[in-house]
This record gives structure tokens, C-alpha cells and sequence, in this order.
């Protein structure tokens, strides 16, 4: 099963594909897109293995998330652990996009890929990847740091599970819509061993209003 839906909110255009591995019906990795006052909180959260157990823990992430999305994104993952100490526990990574600044802060735990791909053909570093720390929210939880960076209208956001095999964005066209890039690297690098989700933002800043 491949489900990818696209939406258009304050900030950013963005779609999620994803597809349970095979035999099951529910999937443990899911995604969070929240638009808040002045930007947007992502997330894409696997739950460990697969089926219900994962589902819940994943869910139960997601449930913090969004209950506590005006916190840091540091606050937010804390928030998260205390949360699911008797679950399965999660991966994740968390990345908030803001406006008014032009930044987006973020930080991963385990191996919930992300990266930032830059519109500008002139930038110094047309990709940049999140900082993963090793542990598993819920069970053991490394010291937490964000990293912040620069961002500006047209850079495309990607995180994706450890269902989808490394190199995804890897011959992307920046050009394509949000749907066309989940829907391409979902088709493209399925592991099929593991759940999987690919979560695509484009940010679009300010200038449209």
C-alpha cells in the first residue's frame, strides 16, 4: 500500500508517502506537519519493528508532539521519552521551520534521515544533513543538541525512515512537485524489510501573502 497526500499550509507546500512492510496493515512509522504562528513543526517518528506495538508508540509521539508543539524541539523529544518509557519506544527526528527568522531548528535520535536541499544553485552547500545522535526515545536518551540553520524559499526538506534505503535524494528534481518527489522515492528505495515513510516540505517564506 503506498498512501501519499499533499497539502498546502502557511509556509510550506508538502506531501507524505508511505507503505507498511509487507504482511501488515498498520504501520510504526508516522509524521507530524503543524503549522504554528510564525512557522512549522515536522516530524517523522518510527516506532521499533512493526505492527501495533509500534503503531502505538508512534502514535503516543505524535500525541506530544502536537499537545506541545509551541516547546523547543529539544523540550519536545524530552517530552516524548518520558512519555514512552513503557512502550516499544521510537526514532525520530523533529524540525521546525520559522518565518520570521528564516531558520530551521533540528535534531534527530536514531535513524530517521533528514535533509535540506537548497534551491539556490549558487549555495555554498547545496545539501545539509540532521545531526543524528544515537539511542531510542523511550529507552535511552543521548544528550540533545539542535542544530539551526539558514533557509529560504524553494529549499526542499526530506525525512525518511530506515525503511527507505540511503542515497534518497540522490538525482531529485527540485523542479517536481512535493507528491512526484515522496511518490518517486518511496517507489525507488523501499527496503521492504521495515516500514516506511518519506516526509517532503518545500519551504515557501512569506512572499506569498
Amino acid at each position: 500500500m503506498n498512501s501519499v497526500d499533499v497539502h498546502k499550509q502557511f509556509l510550506i507546500e508538502w506531501s507524505v508517502a508511505a507503505r507498511p512492510i509487507a504482511g501488515q496493515t498498520v504501520s510504526g512509522d508516522l509524521h507530524l506537519v503543524k503549522p504554528l504562528e510564525h512557522g512549522v513543526l515536522l516530524a517523522a517518528v518510527d516506532g521499533v519493528g512493526h505492527g501495533d506495538e509500534a503503531t502505538f508508540a508512534a502514535h503516543s509521539a505524535v500525541g506530544i508532539l502536537e499537545k506541545y508543539s509551541h516547546e523547543s524541539v529539544v523540550s519536545l523529544v524530552e517530552r516524548c521519552h518520558g512519555a514512552l518509557i513503557k512502550t516499544r519506544g521510537v526514532v525520530m527526528t523533529v524540525a521546525l521551520l520559522h518565518a520570521l527568522e528564516n531558520t530551521i531548528t533540528w535534531l534527530g535520535v536514531g535513524n530517521v534521515e533528514g535533509r535540506l536541499l537548497r534551491a539556490d544553485p549558487t549555495a555554498g552547500h547545496r545539501a545539509e544533513s540532521v545531526l543524528l545522535r544515537g539511542g531510542l526515545v523511550g529507552l535511552q536518551l543521548p544528550a540533545l543538541h539542535a542544530s539551526v540553520i539558514p533557509v529560504a524559499p524553494g529549499d526542499l526538506l526530506i525525512l525518511a525512515t530506515d525503511g527507505v534505503y540511503p542515497g534518497f535524494d540522490a538525482g531529485i528534481n527540485l523542479n517536481s512537485t512535493t507528491r512526484q518527489i515522496a511518490d518517486r522515492i518511496l517507489n525507488l528505495r523501499f527496503k521492504g524489510t521495515d516500514d516506511a515513510l518519506v516526509l517532503v516540505a518545500r519551504y515557501l517564506g512569506m512572499a506569498h501573502e
